[in-house]
């Protein structure tokens, strides 16, 4: 059986001191190997500290990422993710861009099957923002995206039909409040 320091030289922020970077920084996402490649499950993370900057005034934005993806080779490493969250504190971009800036940068990270990313943004001037942004690999059979504010879900992969998409939850939440 693999051990659990086997994936360790693909990663170099993990134990390490944290060195916050201060502008959009996608460089300091990391990826290691999925050692269940066979098995077809989602990953999730709620980043609920998202900061970015307004392009326009430089007020700040605040939102929850929600981020759900069903990997691959790939996978994305958490403390680099939120190391790369956080570089977007004092960059200046829409939500919509922030949305689909991380989802391309972490397709590009580690090829996943399927991929979707919410942003929850805080209300400003009396409108709350959900951009959502959705990709999955052609010629695989990830689940059909949906819209955020559909109550249906992605038809789950093959061995995930008890877990709904991140996009259902959200509806229902959206529905119940």
């Amino acid at each position: 059986m693999a051990s659990i320091r086997d994936g360790e030289n693909e990663l170099s922020i993990l134990g390490r001191k944290t060195e916050y970077r201060q502008d959009y920084a996608p460089e300091v996402l990391e990826a290691f190997t999925n050692k269940h490649q066979g098995n077809d499950y989602w990953v999730r993370f709620h980043c609920p500290e998202f900061t970015s900057l307004c392009p326009i005034t430089g007020q700040p934005d605040y939102a929850t990422i929600h981020i759900s993806y069903i990997p691959d080779v790939k996978m994305v490493e958490s403390k680099s993710l939120k190391l790369y969250l956080f570089s977007f504190r004092n960059h200046g971009a829409f939500h919509e861009d922030c949305v689909n800036i991380i989802m391309k940068d972490l397709i590009e990270l580690m090829n996943p099957r399927y991929i979707e990313v919410l942003g929850d943004f805080t209300p400003r001037g009396g409108i709350s923002i959900l951009p959502f942004c959705t990709y999955g690999r052609p010629g695989s059979d990830a689940p059909t995206p949906t819209s955020p504010m559909s109550s249906s879900s992605p038809t789950p992969r093959r061995q995930d039909t008890a877990t709904s998409s991140l996009v259902e939850q959200l509806a229902r939440a959206m529905i119940t409040s």
